[in-house]
């Protein structure tokens, strides 16, 4: 582990703790005494993935965090549930067994997780994704979304829109 400051490969760590993928280490730099953060997660096994064009690449977790975070752009989504999302959708293609996956299914799960966690989210990753061609397409697409009401979802979906609020009128006020 190099230091991000002085580039020394020595350190110690001070304190480590567990976190929901993996260990969370904080660091001492033996020559500069910088602290900086690690984190460790367990490798799962590799995999490629066979992409619509014939190409065939390993399976990039950052790849797919970053598609993910985009389409979650100015949304009320946390950095932490979005790899939540990512973590869940690794442990299903891990389960799947199989050393080579299409792009397709992995676009397909994060579809699913997505429309779960937001529709807005879904839409914008579903316009990239499924590569609307015309308005009627995509427009289809929001009308089967707003039609439909998923009852595997215990959960509530985040707001379109933010609720107007007004000014708390009272004694003294106005």
């Amino acid at each position: 582990m190099n230091c991000p400051y002085c580039d020394c490969q020595n350190s110690k760590v001070i304190d480590s703790r567990g976190v929901s993928d993996g260990v969370r280490r904080r660091r001492q730099c033996l020559r500069c005494n910088a602290r900086f953060t690690t984190y460790e997660r367990i490798q799962s096994n590799t995999f490629m993935v066979n992409k619509k064009d014939a190409r065939r690449e390993e399976f990039n977790r950052d790849k797919l965090i970053t598609g993910i975070r985009k389409a979650c752009a100015k949304r009320p989504i946390s950095s932490e549930r979005i790899v939540e999302l990512v973590n869940c959708i690794e442990r299903e293609i891990n389960q799947m067994g199989q050393m080579e996956i299409p792009s397709s299914i992995i676009g397909e799960l994060v579809m699913k997780h997505l429309k779960d966690l937001d529709r807005i989210a879904y839409i914008r990753f579903a316009s990239v994704y499924r590569e609307f061609t015309d308005f009627e397409s995509f427009r289809k697409e929001v009308d089967n979304l707003s039609q439909k009401k998923n009852p595997l979802s215990s959960k509530p979906q985040l707001p379109s829109f933010p609720k107007k609020t007004t000014a708390p009128s009272g004694p003294g006020k106005g």
